[in-house]
């Protein structure tokens, strides 16, 4: 990421926004250049009215805590918005903003995709292939934890979905009666296998195979393109390559983590090709 803008004569602002199932994440883009990003809740209805209504740079300072410190960009010029939502509630919310791009997989230059294809999946997977390179497997580590492959034609392998780290805490906690309910910012390091109480009970069935199964996913993925990259990214990308470092350092050591793989295949791409 630049801490500074480009300096070229005739540059254009835009904001991008990918709507995930728990959060929302934001990067400010200068031409083709990564500004500055960070995530957020969903906004409710009443800010992306005021942001359509109003949709210049000093809103959005407001609305997302945008960093003010862009001295080359008009604070009254409208800011371009792509979006890209898996979550159609939240879709349908930013349709009333004017100057609206929203990603659909047709914008993707990856081949082989099926309809139903999560965006940020595919653009994810197409962000690590024009930035590491192909073939590569992305492991998000988000609410779900989603494994996605593509060759080096820069084409779909395919993949799998289970529920993310936190996602399965959270289903012990909420749908047991006496399990308590755990959050992932606290646990830094490995439980112990064979845990002596509740909570690190818990930690421990949940931790464990869940990366044995990371480890399996990883494994046939080598068997397949044994030079590939393996990019993870998600909120719980480095606190899982944490784990796997502890376990599997031979892989862990092979892993890259990148959380800017979705914003990676918007500006190297998707924005002057769609927008």
């Amino acid at each position: 990421m630049q801490n500074h803008p480009p300096s070229t004569d005739e540059q254009h602002s835009y904001i991008a926004l990918i709507v995930g199932n728990s959060r929302l994440h934001w990067a400010f883009f200068i031409d083709k250049t990564l500004y500055s990003r960070g995530d957020t809740s969903h906004l409710s209805a009443s800010i992306v009215k005021q942001l359509a209504q109003d949709p210049t740079l000093d809103t959005w300072l407001t609305a997302i805590s945008l960093p003010a410190n862009y001295p080359i960009i008009s604070p009254n010029s409208p800011i371009p918005l792509i979006l890209a939502s898996v979550v159609p509630s939240q879709t349908a919310l930013w349709q009333i903003y004017p100057h609206l791009h929203l990603i659909t997989l047709e914008d993707v230059p990856l081949q082989g995709m099926y309809p139903t294809l999560g965006i940020d999946r595919a653009l994810a997977v197409w962000g690590a292939g024009i930035t590491w390179g192909f073939p590569t497997l992305v492991i998000d580590a988000g609410t779900a934890l989603t494994f996605t492959g593509a060759d080096d034609h820069q084409s779909l392998v395919g993949g799998a979905i289970l529920p993310g780290l936190g996602l399965q805490f959270a289903s012990l906690g909420q749908k047991t009666g006496q399990l308590p309910l755990l959050e992932t910012g606290l646990m830094t390091s490995l439980p112990p296998r064979f845990a002596m109480n509740t909570s690190a009970a818990i930690q421990s069935g949940v931790i464990y195979t869940l990366l044995i199964g990371i480890k399996d996913f990883i494994t046939a993925w080598w068997q397949l393109f044994p030079e590939s990259q393996i990019v993870m990214t998600g909120g719980d990308s480095n606190l899982l390559k944490g784990y796997i470092q502890q376990q599997f350092p031979d892989i862990a050591n092979r892993l890259i983590v990148d959380n800017n793989l979705i914003f990676q295949g918007i500006g190297k791409q998707i924005f002057y090709s769609g927008l």
